[in-house]
């Protein structure tokens, strides 16, 4: 899908500055081939909570798109049918575009779907809602947590039955995480494959707390040509997991994380064309595993949701300085 021009603010705002941005540094800069045209930068969220779009709050923001995660077996769940009929009811009663990402089934997680099983589960996606048009092969499907994890070959025939049953449709080829092993992962993929897909997803959770992009530098290399979208990103705030990964945690540290995604990330990497920040607003307390939500769970708006506010109101910032607040609690006791 090409991802047209728009006068919504959640594309003219950054794209403005990117172009900006990029005619300063050509003012400085000798003589060259002039650069490929700027796609706009789209701007989502994914949450798996439909309370998102009754929130007078989002849609002050003109947000237009969401994601949403499905099992690939949601459909035979009258449970799971019930909770997509109601997110897709409300994205598509605010007029957002919903980009749906398939995973592991929520009743047996580890179990995987032959490829023609996955085509008529798909078929049958498409018919409940034929409207639906932008689709993610599996939800980070390098992730050793995934029944996928060493499957990148079934992944890759995965895609394949779904860009057969819906040409028209727009496919992310798989949703990575920025693990280690993602590249490599990436490379198996297309080698199955036979091509490289044009989109793909990445979850940079890890890097982007850090404030770093390595990882992500190498998944746009191992990819060449393609575009990348941010399918879930955001500042952690807080997360009561197994995961034993260190990543910094804090309310303030959110709001610079992303600040770094939208004033670092987008223009140092124009590849990337669409951002979903992970997620509205946090869960009860009972409920949390992971909190990196734009809303607390009293209501109040976090800095993270000002930053997006400016962003989306004034474009992005080029040239600031990106440190974590404990990285600068340490810089400042020494």
């Amino acid at each position: 899908m090409h991802l047209r021009p728009s006068v919504r603010p959640t594309s003219v705002a950054l794209r403005l500055t990117l172009l900006a941005a990029l005619l300063g540094l050509a003012l400085a800069a000798p003589a060259a081939a002039p650069a490929a045209p700027l796609e706009p930068v789209e701007v989502g969220i994914a949450d798996q909570k439909a309370d998102m779009f009754a929130d007078e709050r989002f849609a002050e923001l003109g947000i237009r798109h969401a994601r949403l995660i499905v099992g690939w077996d949601a459909l035979d769940s009258d449970y799971q049918v019930e909770q997509i009929d109601a997110w897709l009811a409300s994205a598509r009663e605010r007029d957002v575009e919903p980009l749906i990402t398939f995973g592991h089934s929520r009743t047996e997680r580890r179990s995987l779907p032959t490829p023609g099983r996955f085509k008529y589960e798909f078929r049958r996606f498409r018919e409940r809602y034929p409207w639906v048009r932008n689709f993610a092969t599996w939800n980070e499907a390098n992730h050793c947590g995934e029944p996928t994890c060493n499957r990148a070959r079934l992944v890759a025939a995965y895609y394949r039955a779904l860009r057969q049953e819906c040409g028209e449709c727009t496919i992310l080829a798989a949703e990575m995480l920025d693990t280690p092993n993602a590249t490599r992962w990436v490379g198996e993929f297309r080698r199955h494959l036979g091509f490289t897909p044009g989109r793909w997803g990445l979850h940079n959770y890890v890097e982007a707390n850090r404030f770093r992009s390595m990882r992500l530098r190498a998944l746009l290399r191992a990819i060449p040509g393609a575009k990348l979208w941010l399918t879930e990103t955001g500042g952690l705030v807080r997360r009561r997991n197994r995961s034993t990964t260190d990543i910094p945690e804090g309310t303030a540290h959110a709001g610079e994380v992303t600040r770094f995604i939208f004033d670092r990330l987008l223009i140092e990497n124009p590849r990337i064309t669409r951002v979903y920040l992970y997620h509205w607003n946090a869960p009860r307390e009972e409920e949390l595993t992971w909190d990196s939500a734009l809303v607390a769970p009293s209501g109040e708006i976090r800095s993270s949701m000002l930053v997006l506010q400016r962003v989306l109101r004034e474009g992005l910032r080029p040239g600031a300085d990106f440190r974590s607040p404990r990285a600068r609690s340490r810089s400042s006791a020494r």
